[in-house]
């Protein structure tokens, strides 16, 4: 398969996700967006693509900012619900650090941190155990995605 060919089909396979994923799953594949992303760019840093790199970087935050952190909803459990939101702010700190110095310590503690909580929503999913499930309603209710339009439009950032 040519290579415009490999990216129109996963471009097709990640909207397919979208539009039949439950919020649980969109929140994952925005995880999983901001990581790829990020690893992307820590690759074509190496290889002194600093424009690419640059580009990988912004899209990164992109679905830090737009997904990740635009789905807290601050009227569910608002002290957990800031807590997550300074988070996001700082993962977000850490890759404009890792983007303006080529920094590579910043970008890995972005990775660290946005992999401990994919890690944690991985483990509060529906077949997460039954004192998991509690701790999962109270993040899954902390978490919102609205409609399935809006978070399809916030997971399109990493495939832009």
């Amino acid at each position: 398969m040519d290579d415009f060919g490999a990216k129109a089909y996963s471009k097709l396979s990640l909207e397919t996700d979208v539009l039949n994923a439950d919020p649980h799953r969109l929140v994952l594949v925005l995880f999983d967006g901001a990581l790829s992303a990020i690893y992307r760019a820590k690759g074509l840093l190496a290889q002194r693509r600093i424009g690419e790199k640059c580009e990988a970087l912004l899209q990164a935050m992109r679905i830090v900012d737009a997904g990740l952190g635009a789905s807290v909803n601050p009227s569910f459990a608002p002290e957990f619900a800031g807590r997550l939101t300074a988070l996001y702010k700082y993962i977000l700190l850490r890759l404009a650090r890792g983007n303006s110095h080529n920094d590579l310590q910043a970008l890995d503690e972005a990775v660290s941190l946005l992999a401990g909580l994919r890690d944690a929503w991985v483990k509060i999913g529906p077949s997460a155990s039954a004192a998991d499930s509690r701790m999962g309603n109270i993040l899954d209710s902390t978490v919102r995605v609205a409609t399935t339009s809006s978070a399809a439009r916030a997971v399109r950032a990493y495939r832009a």
